[in-house]
This record gives C-alpha cells, structure tokens and sequence, in this order.
C-alpha cells in the first residue's frame, strides 16, 4: 500500500490491464487450436494419401499377379485375362475380363480389412486399372503391357488422385 498525506491507496490491476491480459491469453489460446487442429487435418490427408499409394501399388501388382499365374498355366498365354481397357480389380481376382471400371469405391473388408469389391464398409477411395498396349521401340507389339493404376478420393469437396504406372513384359 502507498499513502499520500493521510490515505491510503490500494495498488492492483485496473480493468484495462485486465482486458489486455485476457486479450493476450485469447490470442495465445486461439493460435494454438488452429494449429491443432490444422495438424490433424494434414495428417488425415497425409493417411489418406498413403493408403492410397499403396493401394494404386496393389493394383500393378494385381495385374503382375495375373501374369504370372497364366505363366504357369499349361496353354495360357502371358497376357490371357489382361485385355486393353479400364478395370478394377481385387486382391485375389485371376481376371480382369469381367471387371470393367463402373467407378464404385473399395470396401474396406470386415473380417480381414483388406480393400476389395465385395462385401464391407464403402471407403472413399476408387481404383481404376488402365491397361494398353504401348506402341514403342523397345516395346514391340504383343510383348509388353503398359499398366496405369489411379486412385482417387474426394475430401473437403476436393479430389484428389494418386497414380502408379509399369510397363509388364513378357519376358518368359
């Protein structure tokens, strides 16, 4: 306490100080819900991102899958079942013949939670297999397989894409 001549003043915070502080304090607190909250965002896209990467892989090698198996059948030729065009495809088809690419998502499976088309929770993500046969100098025709796997998702109303391509040989 201060005295000047015979009173006596009480020393504390005033109400514009009390304002500034709790100003400050709301800016801090705001700042760091933002960016929170914008680093959960990024790492769903990120997740998302991934699962999708790995899943346009699994398409390429659905399709090599195809190939070696007919490599091993008596009379098949490398490329049976594996003809030009748009397809989707699961884990453990031998075919793509009969899977033309209507566009439907991917379920994710219940019991072994594997993607595929059959039964299961629909997932956001699609994934369409283009197959063509690349008109090259070091791909003659009949001999190699061009393969383009794209995955895509939509997420905040935005869509978004990830790809794969190889080119398959039939180097038997």
């Amino acid at each position: 306490m201060k005295q000047f001549g015979n009173k006596t003043m009480k020393q504390g915070f005033t109400l514009m100080e009390a304002i500034v502080a709790i100003t400050v304090i709301t800016v801090g607190i705001v700042g760091v819900l933002s960016l929170v909250s914008q680093t959960i965002s990024s790492s769903t896209f990120s997740k998302d991102k991934l699962v999708a990467a790995y899943l346009a892989q699994e398409g390429i090698e659905i399709v090599r899958n195809i190939r070696d198996t007919n490599w091993l059948l008596t009379g098949a030729n490398w490329n049976d079942g594996l003809g030009t065009g748009d397809w989707q495809a699961d884990y453990n088809d031998s075919s793509l013949s009969f899977y033309t690419y209507p566009g439907n998502p991917l379920n994710l499976e219940n019991l072994t939670n594997y993607y595929g088309y059959g039964s299961g929770n629909a997932t956001k993500f699609t994934r369409k297999i283009t197959i063509s046969e690349p008109a090259t100098a070091s791909c003659p025709a009949g001999s190699c397989l061009n393969i383009k796997v794209e995955v895509s998702w939509q997420e905040k109303g935005k869509l978004h894409k990830v790809g794969a391509q190889e080119n398959l040989y039939n180097w038997k």
